[in-house]
């Protein structure tokens, strides 16, 4: 069958296609800016990418035309599907339909931390023999690619969106995956420009657990009163808890970062990584709580995440010039914002942390979330946040009212240049650099070393 599909570049989608491509199928794709480094990971699998999103794509006359959720009405190639009457469906569905049917599906849901734990139960299931399929929204140091699949292999570990499937179907991805192994990692409000609070959301996850068999099994920490409304709303599987009173828990870590795993009171070993932040061990607990009930024993699984590299921009060091540190991390929710300050923070000490901040979430930037911006910036020394006045990315608040009660440590710009130049002058030998943004920040990253370098 050919596939077409519509936002290739995306890294759902992206994985999609590569999952599709190794099924048997002939796949082809288009997307407004072909860009590496998933442009490249499909070249590589034989895949015809297209720049745009014309209505002259039609000439392909493929089988199916796949849609993923970054189209909209109005969009010329999809105007002309519908004019055509031609056969579509969103990439949720059709990975529901086609791939996930008979697999051991291992969904990571949750507002934090999904591709860090994704990416952990499958190197669990990786180093315990297991080969499992994946598609995650990052890719991890030991797994190298985002998405893999080979039929003759049951476990598939998919990192489960709660963000709607697609114009034409308003319900969260995760809804299509029907898992048999359930991670509700945490649950706050998000996707403002989706959902009107979190009551919404939480009707979402409710949607999720109807589909989890009996003899399923839903992971979720001891204290969320989201979650725990969620479950009241009924509940057909086995829970199991982690975290503070779980029976999974995490001892406190030492110097060096390792902490010992506790199931039901037993001492199931020390994970030995240099990972940091109480996030990071409640993101371990659920992923050996996941790889548990797909038969990887718990000892095994703590000395797999002894070996785990990480996840790329998750904390990812991008270079070091005159003893500055330039870290790229994923954070863009406020929460997430404070853990990752808080991490860095029980890290390095009192050292210096200068946050370089871009709102550009569709949450942030409409506003929903900016009056939590400054208590979770409250572990860095100084913050740099860049809000744009026009464009996609355009801001619909002002990051220097919004940062006003952290006085003369924050600072706002509208120009990249501009931000760079101001972290390029303040920044000292010993200082951490964090970079936090859910996307490529204009290339921030390599111009702040380049600048670095340059003043010597």
């Amino acid at each position: 069958m050919h596939l077409h599909i519509l936002g290739i570049c995306g890294t759902f989608m992206g994985g999609l296609a590569l999952i599709a491509r190794a099924a048997g199928h002939k796949v082809t794709g288009c997307d407004a800016g072909v860009y590496p480094p998933m442009s490249t990971q499909l070249s590589e699998q034989g895949i015809e990418l297209i720049e745009g999103f014309g209505p002259e794509q039609m000439a392909l006359k493929p089988d199916l035309y796949v849609i993923g959720n970054v189209v909209s009405r109005g969009n010329p190639l999809m105007e002309a599907i519908l004019e055509s009457g031609a056969r579509y469906v969103s990439g949720p569905q059709w990975l529901g339909d086609n791939i996930l049917p008979g697999a051991h599906v291992l969904a990571v849901a949750g507002t934090h931390g999904k591709t860090t734990t994704s990416s952990m139960l499958a190197w669990i299931l990786e180093a315990a023999g297991l080969a499992p399929n994946f598609l995650i929204g990052g890719v991890a140091q030991d797994l190298h690619v985002s998405a893999r699949y080979d039929p003759a292999r049951r476990p598939f570990v998919i990192e489960a969106d709660e963000y709607d499937t697609a114009f034409f179907d308003k319900r969260s991805k995760f809804v299509h995956y029907r898992p048999r192994t359930a991670v509700l990692n945490n649950l706050e409000y998000d996707h403002a420009d989706i959902f009107p609070d979190l009551a919404a959301i939480e009707t979402q996850f409710h949607h999720l657990v109807r589909t989890i068999p009996a003899s399923g099994r839903i992971i979720r920490p001891t204290h969320s009163e989201a979650l725990d409304r969620v479950i009241a709303r009924g509940c057909w599987s086995e829970t199991v808890t982690f975290g503070a009173d779980g029976a999974w828990q995490a001892g406190a870590p030492d110097d060096s970062g390792a902490f010992e795993v506790r199931r039901d009171g037993v001492d199931m070993g020390t994970v030995r990584w240099t990972l940091g932040g109480e996030h990071n061990r409640m993101n371990a607990l659920a992923a050996l709580a996941a790889a548990e009930h797909a038969g990887v024993p718990a000892a095994e699984g703590v000395e797999a995440l002894s070996r785990f590299g990480g996840v790329k921009r998750r904390m990812e060091l991008r270079g070091t010039v005159n003893g500055v540190k330039v870290y790229d991390d994923f954070a863009h929710h406020p929460t997430a914002i404070a853990t990752t300050l808080e991490g860095l923070r029980r890290q390095v000490g009192p050292t210096r942390i200068l946050a370089v901040l871009e709102p550009r979430s569709n949450t942030m930037k409409l506003g929903a979330m900016a009056a939590r911006l400054p208590d979770s910036l409250r572990d860095a020394d100084l913050v740099f946040c860049f809000g744009a006045r026009a464009g996609k990315h355009a801001l619909g608040w002002n990051p220097a009212e919004v940062l006003a009660p952290l006085g003369e440590r924050a600072s706002s710009y509208d120009d990249i240049d501009a931000l760079v130049a101001a972290v390029t002058h303040a920044a000292r030998p010993g200082d951490q650099v964090l970079v936090m943004s859910n996307g490529g920040f204009g290339g921030i990253h390599g111009k702040l070393l380049a600048a670095l370098e340059a003043r010597g």
